[in-house]
């Protein structure tokens, strides 16, 4: 991961704002939810979900100027290798 992410508060977001960066980021070539088929909405509505119950989060990464959204587990790791 890149030194220059930075955590994006969900709240600090616009809904439409959020709703749309977690559409794009489910829509992305190469993202996978398993077998069974999910409805992009669905898979919005699960991902918004867990960023507000704190599973998932939002960072920006300044080096490639994106969005993406990662798992807690992941940021803590990227965290301790600072």
């Amino acid at each position: 991961m890149s030194q220059q992410w930075v955590e994006v508060p969900w709240q600090e977001l616009e809904a439409d704002t959020l709703y749309n960066l977690v559409s794009e980021f489910v829509t992305r070539d190469g993202t996978d939810y398993g077998e069974q088929e999910v409805s992009t909405e669905q898979k919005v509505e699960q991902v918004i979900a867990g960023i507000k119950g704190k599973r998932y989060l939002i960072v920006f990464d300044g080096e490639l100027e994106q969005c993406n959204v990662i798992s807690m587990e992941d940021w803590r790791e990227f965290q301790r290798s600072l």
